[in-house]
């Protein structure tokens, strides 16, 4: 791993080694008291014993940061107010921190990645990248001028099966593309509960999320994981974004029409006032010779299917699949694995990447920065008919 930091004694001064891995230490920043996301990034961290969480910044109130810091186990002297504390705190032990996790809401992230980047400490991510475009646009030129490992937490590109159709349709397995639908429903944010609940709140303050509502939380992993699969690139769509209850000052609905730039038109749906549903996530893409579906609630089946009617289904763990399907999962094929694991196996390749190893399947800057003009774009022309995304 080449050394990116100022520590006396250079990065591996901060690692352990184990087998012939050496582990990560990681700074978590967010995961306090009513927090998520932040405790899911944790878990999936260390799932693998290649990452170790050491210290953190669990609130911007030293007590509350200290008092978080203990329930996850963590010396109390390495529970920070802030980040340049923890930055600071770090740099003079032998066994600081190598890279920080970043589980805040949205407006936080641009800062708090500059700040680490600077520092010479990789960054791992909390989609979407920033909250607006410009930010993205500034962090990917900071990542490139500093050199320092960045990557983003879109979950399910860490699935074993969502990979397997990713590596099926590179290898022409349903033809060119011509059609897809790829659709994220929830139902959660159907009532205005935003003034009780925390994790809502945020989440329709434009202040805290951004320019966009429902698709900036939800929109943006959809938007990914079709780019993702495909191989290919949005070229240009047509937005229709919606806020259903009434008082909201960001979108709850979106529905979005979209053409790949290899010529294929489909269709993105992404809501959080859809009563009923829980967390449906779910892509189909049709081929000239065949087609593939994944859903999120099957999550460890891919079913294929071709010009006669036969459909065919595909599991994790099973011998016919490809080798990055095959490497992420953990457990012989009939044993469920699930949301923490796929999120697990995007640590375990941030971790193999700063070990000097390639991640090539993890999403970078590049995938933060086209989410974000997705949002821009889709935001900006709202009813307006087809744009270029990258106009």
């Amino acid at each position: 791993m080449r050394c990116r930091c100022s520590r006396k004694g250079g990065c591996d001064a901060i690692l352990e080694r184990r087998g012939q891995t050496l582990v990560v230490r990681l700074g978590l920043i967010g995961g306090g008291p009513g927090a998520f996301i932040g405790p899911v990034h944790r878990i999936a961290a260390e799932m693998d014993r290649e990452i170790q969480l050491v210290a953190g910044v669990f609130s911007s109130d030293p007590a509350r940061s200290r008092a978080a810091g203990q329930g996850f186990g963590i010396d109390p002297a390495r529970a920070y107010g802030s980040l340049e504390a923890l930055i600071a705190g770090e740099r003079e032990r032998p066994d600081g921190v190598q890279m920080v996790a970043i589980t805040t809401p949205n407006h936080l992230h641009f800062a708090m990645a500059k700040t680490a980047l600077e520092a010479g400490i990789a960054v791992m991510s909390d989609k979407p990248a920033t909250a607006t475009l410009a930010e993205a646009t500034a962090l990917a030129q900071i990542v490139a001028r500093t050199g320092t490992p960045y990557r983003l937490t879109y979950t399910y590109t860490g699935y074993p099966m969502v990979r397997e159709m990713r590596t099926r349709i590179a290898a022409g397995a349903i033809g060119k593309i011509r059609k897809f639908v790829v659709e994220y429903l929830q139902g959660w944010l159907a009532d205005p509960i935003e003034g009780d609940n925390k994790q809502a709140a945020w989440r329709v303050d434009p202040a805290r999320a951004g320019i966009g509502g429902c698709i900036g939380d939800i929109g943006v992993h959809a938007f990914n994981l079709l780019e993702f699969v495909t191989g290919e690139k949005v070229a240009s769509i047509n937005a229709n974004l919606i806020t259903v209850v009434n008082g909201r000052a960001l979108d709850d609905d979106c529905t979005v029409g979209l053409r790949l730039d290899g010529g294929a038109h489909g269709i993105l749906l992404a809501s959080q006032i859809a009563t009923g549903e829980r967390n449906t996530l779910r892509i189909r893409v049709y081929g000239t010779t065949g087609s593939v579906e994944w859903t999120h609630d099957a999550c460890d089946q891919l079913r294929i299917g071709d010009a006669n009617g036969t459909v065919a289904t595909l599991y994790a763990g099973g011998g016919a699949l490809g080798p990055d399907a095959r490497a992420a999962a953990r457990l012989p094929v009939g044993h469920p694995e699930g949301y923490l694991e796929a999120f697990a196996n995007l640590y375990r390749d941030f971790a193999g990447l700063l070990n000097g190893g390639d991640a090539p399947l993890l999403p970078d800057i590049e995938s933060g920065r086209r989410s974000m003009a997705f949002v821009d774009m889709a935001v900006r022309h709202n009813g307006a008919g087809w744009v270029d995304l990258e106009a």
